[in-house]
């Protein structure tokens, strides 16, 4: 037990040290999924998308690559099922892509900006938290099991891409990095730290918690685990329940039952991380919401990212970079969900916009 207890020290750590480099890279590069899809909608402008499927193709190669040598279990992780949920994670990932545009960004850039000194962030992942909580166990989590969670698909295969016959890994993510590669204004220290960067720590957490944390035999149970993580299975980043496991855990820190997981140190480590590098660039600096609305706005769009994060299962980067390197077909619904309701919130803000210039 007490060996058991140093290794789960080691890889909560780990997710920790993770976690700091995530917040760092982010802080540093300002790379934010919100912002990717903003930039191709309002600008043109595909630099920080690039970043992005340069990250998902790094991290689809990883982990193709940390399965085929048989250093984890690919049919362990949390976003391996039999059941493809399409109604869950198209509704969901609708929710929380609508919802990111008027929180001013996911959970991920949520815990970026706090770092900075963003004093509208803390509130975003308060009320998200909560909201994520609610329907992980509470009023809307009855809502979602009696009703998008009762449509789905039986696939005994397994509801991903390899189930049907699709090419896997290596090639769609070779495919990715090679067509984020031809375009000259990928490269820049920036875009390659953010689309490299972002896809080896998938990879690298996705080695953490499937081969350092493995433990072929509990000392009391006997039975194989993952230890450190929430659900018991293979984890890497994802930031929606760990918002809501981490609120519990710092309200009900005095119970012992409350521990420490992976998601919550990396939560943890991404705002240490991102505040140390605006501390150092002096770019740190308090921010306020500017006015009612402003407030509102923020509030729906928290509660919409809590509530559809949980339904779609995961977020821009649980579902959108860790939950797609495994192909997933969850995944891949969630994702072009997430991107589709960014896209609709992103045009009816800019409509709005233009409606009060005129006026």
């Amino acid at each position: 037990m007490s060996e058991l207890a140093a290794r789960s020290q080691e890889v909560l750590w780990a997710f920790f040290l993770g976690g700091v480099l995530l917040g760092a890279m982010g802080q540093y590069t300002h790379f934010c999924t919100m912002g990717a899809v903003s930039d191709v909608v309002t600008m043109g402008d595909w630099t920080r998308a690039r970043q992005w499927m340069c990250a998902i193709g790094i991290a689809m190669i990883g982990f193709a690559a940390l399965s085929d040598v048989g250093l984890i279990d690919p049919s362990k992780t949390l976003y391996t099922s039999s059941r493809f949920m399409w109604l869950s994670t198209l509704v969901g990932g609708l929710m929380f892509g609508y919802g990111m545009v008027l929180a001013s960004g996911c959970g991920y850039k949520t815990l970026v900006r706090i770092g900075g000194g963003n004093l509208k962030s803390v509130v975003v992942l308060v009320v998200m938290g909560l909201s994520a909580f609610a329907t992980l166990k509470g009023i809307t989590a009855v809502w979602r099991v009696n009703t998008v969670d009762t449509w789905f698909i039986d696939m005994p295969a397994g509801a991903n891409l390899n189930a049907l016959n699709i090419p896997g890994g290596y090639l769609i993510g070779i495919a990715l990095v090679l067509e984020v590669l031809r375009h000259k204004d990928f490269w820049t220290f920036d875009g390659l730290l953010a689309g490299a960067g972002l896809g080896i720590l998938v990879v690298a957490m996705w080695w953490v918690s499937g081969c350092w944390g493995f433990v072929a035999e509990h000392p009391e149970t006997l039975e194989t685990m993952y230890i450190a993580t929430s659900s018991g299975r293979i984890e890497a980043f994802n930031f929606v329940a760990p918002l809501a496991y981490t609120l519990d855990w710092l309200m009900f820190y005095s119970d012992q039952s409350k521990v420490l997981t992976s998601g919550v140190v990396a939560v943890l480590g991404v705002a240490t991380g991102s505040a140390a590098i605006a501390l150092v660039r002096q770019t740190f600096r308090w921010e306020g919401f500017a006015d009612p609305r402003d407030l509102g706005q923020h509030l729906i769009g928290s509660v919409l990212m809590g509530v559809g994060g949980v339904t779609a299962m995961g977020c821009t980067i649980g579902q959108g970079l860790s939950g797609i390197s495994t192909l997933s077909l969850n995944s891949v619904v969630a994702l072009s969900s997430i991107v589709l309701g960014a896209v609709v919130s992103l045009r009816l803000q800019a409509a709005y916009l233009e409606r009060n210039a005129r006026a």
